[in-house]
């Protein structure tokens, strides 16, 4: 496993999941002091330092999968700290993947501009870029889908009427076990495949 080709993958893949899980992690805690609660920022999760946000197992799924999966230690809220509690979950729960569309579109933007200063850009420098669109548009859409306990799952939760909450909790008893089938067998890219290359091409061309 750790080859030649998995040592190159992880030079790229690795400070690019870590930022970019990082960044998700921080705007999560963000958005949640910005709504009143404090949970995050006194856990010490209030940082751009990568370690505070680190999970074992996802590292070493992430390692494990060459670094095509793996995830970063939840950010912990207190809905009764919450203003508004329902927008604000919402929005605490949208930050984290509308951080990675941002990340993504950087990433784009600064690729075009070293594209347009030089012809012969540096191969290490490109696939970091090109790796922080394709990562961080696959981070947000992953983490958009309303399958607990990915953000969606908050998302969808605050935008449908209460009356849709026992539904939702049921559906959220079996959504882990759906969302392991559609990583494992492949079907998952399926489902956010399409909005990846989508984005990737209105960015990249």
């Amino acid at each position: 496993m750790f080859d030649g080709d998995f040592i190159q993958r992880a030079m790229v893949g690795l400070p690019v999941i870590a930022f970019s899980l990082t960044v998700h992690e921080y705007f999560h805690a963000w958005t949640a002091l910005k709504f009143g609660d404090t949970t995050a920022r006194d856990a010490g999760r209030l940082t751009l330092n990568p370690i505070a946000h680190i999970d074992i197992m996802g590292l070493i799924v992430m390692i494990i999968s060459q670094f095509r999966f793996g995830w970063a230690k939840p950010v912990p809220v207190n809905p009764w700290n919450l203003k508004e509690p329902r927008k604000a979950d919402f929005w605490i729960s949208f930050a984290g993947p509308l951080s990675n569309i941002g990340l993504a579109i950087i990433s784009a933007v600064l690729l075009r501009i070293l594209d347009s200063m030089t012809n012969n850009i540096d191969t290490y420098i490109f696939n970091l870029l090109q790796s922080g669109v394709i990562i961080n548009l696959t981070l947000a859409f992953f983490n958009m889908l309303p399958l607990f306990p990915l953000d969606g799952s908050h998302m969808i939760r605050n935008i449908l009427p209460a009356n849709y909450e026992n539904a939702l909790n049921q559906i959220d008893r079996v959504a882990p076990f759906l969302l392991l089938l559609l990583v494992f067998t492949g079907g998952l890219w399926y489902i956010i495949g399409p909005f990846v290359f989508l984005f990737y091409r209105i960015l990249l061309g």
